[in-house]
């Protein structure tokens, strides 16, 4: 397959793949670095980590090389450094490699998307069901068995719809013991909340947690005890909760209609501004309002959501 440089134009109508449809076993001597990798780096967690698993189930994201033009038996190494170390460490001599059309690995190290929690979760409890015992997950993944035992275990007591919420959401592991003290309804109107805000960590919902009414927890009978906060002040914040989010309802609710009638009182506005005899009328007689109708027609573009 012939290459194609980065800075050719697109073919119209076309996807060029950006790499070889097939893996090539390759020496790993015949595979040079790209960047230094410091000391520092290797005696890392990740590194650990990386080794650790190679050790346990063997490579499972192929390293990517491209080509050497000049020398055609030897690769350029773009993406995957950590990992052919850690072969080196353990002993091995060829890897499957991904073969690619780019000599930069700017698409390897950016264009990437990390597992959440709740995917990891499922990974896990996958495994589990498979066979796959938690010592060997912990040996795979260089973590203790009890953390392995805690992220299968996570999602127990949190209901379905508010793991779908969360589901592709970066949530601090630690959150999901918070949430399990809430009702399922609760649950829902927590994970909403978080989304709504983009913040997913457990400071938050112990906030949500303590601005919820004792009836929605799931042991009501309990005392609700928050760090920093007494009885008064816990249900304060309930009672400023359950007012700010009927508030955000009407908003929500509204929403859709105000800018709709945003747009349409906008372009009514720049049409009667293109009336010469009615600007001079309110320049003359009402600048005040002038001025803000301007500035409401030229609004560049309103929000849809």
């Amino acid at each position: 397959m012939p290459r194609k440089s980065s800075s050719d134009p697109p073919v119209s109508g076309r996807i060029i793949a950006g790499f070889e449809l097939e893996t090539v076993l390759i020496a790993i001597g015949n595979i040079i670095p790209t960047k230094a990798t410091s000391p520092k780096t290797l005696k890392s967690h990740k590194y650990q980590q990386i080794v650790a698993s190679i050790r346990a189930v063997g490579v499972i994201e192929p390293p990517a090389v491209s080509r050497n033009v000049e020398n055609p038996t030897t690769f350029f190494l773009q993406d995957g450094h950590l990992r052919l170390i850690a072969l080196n460490e353990l002993g091995a001599t060829e890897v499957q490699c991904l073969i690619s059309l780019d000599d930069e690995g700017f698409t390897y190290n950016k264009h990437f998307n990390r597992l959440s929690p709740i995917q990891e979760n499922k990974m896990i409890q996958k495994a589990v069901d498979r066979g796959v015992s938690e010592a060997v997950l912990a040996e795979a993944f260089s973590i203790n068995v009890k953390r392995i035992i805690e992220r299968k275990n996570m999602l127990d007591g949190i209901c379905a719809e508010a793991v779908e919420l969360l589901k592709d959401k970066m949530v601090a592991p630690k959150t999901f013991p918070v949430l399990k003290r809430m009702l399922s309804l609760r649950q829902v109107e927590a994970a909403q909340l978080m989304n709504d805000a983009g913040v997913y960590t457990k400071a938050y919902a112990m906030a949500l947690l303590a601005a919820t009414p004792r009836p929605q927890l799931a042991h009501p009978e309990r005392p609700k005890k928050i760090k920093g906060l007494d009885e008064k002040q816990m249900a304060r914040m309930e009672a400023e909760m359950e007012s700010l989010q009927g508030e955000y309802r009407l908003i929500e609710d509204n929403y859709g209609t105000d800018v709709l009638n945003l747009t349409l009182a906008k372009g009514y506005l720049s049409t009667l501004l293109n009336n010469i005899m009615i600007v001079r009328y309110l320049a003359q007689g009402h600048p005040e309002i002038l001025s803000e109708f301007h500035r409401i027609s030229e609004i560049s573009s309103l929000p849809t959501s």
